[in-house]
């Protein structure tokens, strides 16, 4: 049976338009519901997600390419972290990645000031900027002042945040510095404050980056930076919360996308009731102990196995390099260069088409000539199903192929997979949109649900 599959210009269109925004906390409602911390067993809250490139003046075709690049620039950053944050470096300060597709849209301080932070998996700081600016970026929401919030307290040198000597030092107050991979960093000082998230959820006492100092293009998608990292400072460890997910709408639809948190994040209602759940063990790079990576074993294209290498099971225990991680951050999904070459081959076996340039500069690798005489919804697309350690997952076509039509019949359909000279590898986005991506922090577990993610 013909296989579906996602549209490039319905790719496009979504890049361009806004998922609808969260519901900004206003002064003349009810106050928020406070989360009580660490019984996190009986609460939850969710955050909408939009993207980054909403609202800017460019081609569909420059979206695309934005969306990319920013892909290709994260890959070599989170391809840095292990080489440069390793035991005995005694670096002056880590490497972060910094960018990615998603803000996350909540207020902070007594006053309830509106925050879009970028959402970011790959590190462990909150942070956003705030007045005086000695040095900021343009931002899309005010710039936080913290004189005016009542219940903003600065975190002490002696607080156990404050430990790492690689981002803090004790100067009248727990000041740090992050420096991301395109040399973009953030400089300030600690504090905690309220966070709201929506109407329902109130969280006190979050510690976060005051950014007096900041500068850097791929910091200027939102106001700051939320880490979902695995480390003590970031969102997850704070909250104490033992799980989170999230569920990337479809991008064909221009709806809102969801992060997850404590007891919603399983979500036990009718969007997941009965679906075949994969599950995965993580697996720990103590050279980057904050990334989430995974262990592939395998990829089936159509019924031939691609064999991957033992770098793509767990990094490299001598120096941190390669593995596979889960990122929302990035657009395509990257492999390992031998392991790409293998998929290609098999594809460009099995499509049946001829293949074709890729449209623009798109950073797509593989494409093939549609038929100008059939309806491109009978071409056939090989399964392609990832077998990780302990589970199989097979993708829906349109989380692999988008497509490229033109008026009168033709077009393109593309591989939304490249490769990766880095030696680490990454699922991206694209492949993970309509999966609920469950982050069981405790048995520490990722796991894959097919889910309508509009419906959440």
């Amino acid at each position: 049976m013909a296989s579906s599959f996602l549209s490039l210009p319905s790719l496009l269109l979504f890049l361009f338009l806004t998922i609808t925004s969260l519901l900004v906390h206003s002064s003349s409602s009810k106050p928020p519901r406070p989360v009580h911390l660490p019984r996190t067993d009986q609460v939850g809250f969710q955050v909408g997600l939009t993207r980054v490139d909403h609202g800017r003046n460019l081609t569909k075709f420059q979206l695309v390419e934005r969306s990319v690049r920013r892909g290709k620039l994260r890959l070599e950053r989170l391809a840095e972290l292990a080489t440069t944050t390793g035991p005995g470096k005694g670096v002056r300060a880590p490497v972060f990645p910094g960018d990615g597709e998603f803000l996350m849209n909540f207020t902070v301080g007594s006053q309830a000031v509106p925050v879009s932070a970028i959402m970011d998996t790959g590190s462990d700081l909150i942070w956003t900027q705030c007045m005086p600016c000695t040095k900021c970026f343009h931002q899309p929401t005010p710039v936080f002042d913290p004189v005016k919030s009542s219940s903003l307290r600065n975190i002490s040198c002696t607080s156990e945040l404050c430990e790492d000597p690689t981002v803090f030092k004790c100067d009248h107050g727990c000041k740090y510095l992050y420096i991301y991979g395109d040399e973009s960093s953030t400089r300030g000082y600690m504090a905690k404050d309220t966070f709201i998230f929506r109407d329902s959820a109130s969280i006190h006492n979050v510690v976060f980056g005051c950014g007096v100092n900041n500068q850097g293009l791929g910091l200027a998608e939102g106001s700051g930076l939320v880490g979902l990292g695995r480390g003590s400072l970031s969102l997850v460890s704070q909250l104490h919360i033992d799980k989170f997910s999230y569920c990337l709408t479809s991008m064909e639809e221009d709806k809102t996308s969801q992060v997850l948190f404590g007891a919603l994040a399983e979500l036990n209602c009718s969007a997941t009731s009965g679906k075949t759940r994969s599950t995965t063990p993580m697996v720990q790079n103590p050279f980057q102990p904050s990334l989430y990576y995974v262990s592939l074993k395998g990829i089936t294209v159509g019924k031939t196995r691609v064999r991957v290498p033992k770098s793509m099971l767990k990094p490299n225990n001598k120096d941190g390099s390669g593995g596979m991680i889960l990122d929302s951050g990035t657009t395509l999904t990257y492999l390992d260069e031998d392991v790409f070459g293998a998929l290609k081959k098999e594809f460009t076996s099995q499509m049946k088409l001829g293949v074709s340039k890729p449209p623009g500069a798109t950073g797509l690798d593989l494409c093939f000539d549609l038929p100008t005489t059939t309806d491109v919804s009978q071409v056939a697309i090989p399964k392609l199903k990832l077998h990780f350690e302990g589970s199989d997952l097979e993708l829906p076509a349109e989380n692999y192929m988008i497509l490229d039509t033109q008026d009168g019949g033709g077009g393109v359909v593309c591989l939304a997979m490249a490769a990766s000279s880095s030696g680490l590898s990454i699922i991206g986005n694209i492949a993970q949109q309509n999966l609920l991506v469950l982050h069981d922090l405790e048995k520490e577990t990722v796991s894959f649900t097919r889910t309508q993610c509009d419906q959440l």
